[in-house]
């Protein structure tokens, strides 16, 4: 009787400190620098003048992969929820919104543009991952 309620008091906790590390939407940090990436990669892809810089774009990716798992994520948890189609929607909307809180569109390459440099001047997370051509 003991070693039955043992084995479901560690399966109970177990559980929930799986479901804990199971919902990555709920790292503020992680998700603003995703957000960061997603902001950086659509400006470089509508502006012409911009280009990115893809390595340090990928370390920084791999420095938030990092603070996941010490916090407990797996491998598999990032990846499902980094490839999530719902999670990707939800970026795009966090992204569209950023563009719109500085004055751009995320269907106007023009703002973009202009966004994007002001980024590089600016010196911020999104500009250290732009450069001008």
């Amino acid at each position: 009787m003991r070693l039955i309620l043992t084995t479901l008091l560690a399966l109970s906790i177990a559980g929930s400190a799986s479901a804990a590390r199971a919902d990555l939407a709920a790292e503020a940090d992680i998700n603003a620098g995703l957000l960061a990436v997603a902001a950086a990669d659509k400006i470089r892809r509508e502006c012409g003048d911009l280009s990115g810089r893809f390595w340090a774009a990928r370390s920084y990716v791999n420095q938030l992969k990092g603070m996941a798992t010490q916090r407990g994520y797996t491998d598999a948890q990032i990846d499902a929820y980094v490839n999530d189609s719902a999670e990707q929607a939800k970026m795009r909307e966090r992204r569209n919104a950023y563009f719109k809180s500085k004055g751009a569109s995320n269907l106007d390459a023009a703002s973009l543009c202009r966004l994007g440099r002001e980024e590089i001047k600016n010196r911020s997370r999104i500009g250290s991952f732009l450069k001008a051509k």
